[in-house]
């Protein structure tokens, strides 16, 4: 399906050089494919909800300063 859009010039450069993509329709195919992804894993994030770790917060925070 063909569609006429007016973007600016420097929003389609900043996302092709993010996207690491060539021409125009590769650069806006790529965002719209990122941006389904990010809501799809937002949404997978709110189904599975708070796991239970049974860890202190000072528990958790030495875990995390030992990596």
């Amino acid at each position: 399906m063909r569609r006429t859009v007016v973007i600016q010039d420097s929003l389609l450069e900043d996302a092709r050089r993010l996207l690491g993509t060539k021409g125009i329709r590769d650069t806006v195919e790529e965002a719209l494919r990122e941006v389904i992804r990010r809501d799809r894993l937002e949404q997978l994030r709110n189904s599975l909800g708070n796991v239970d770790l049974g860890l202190t917060s000072e528990e958790l925070t030495k875990l995390r300063n030992a990596e």
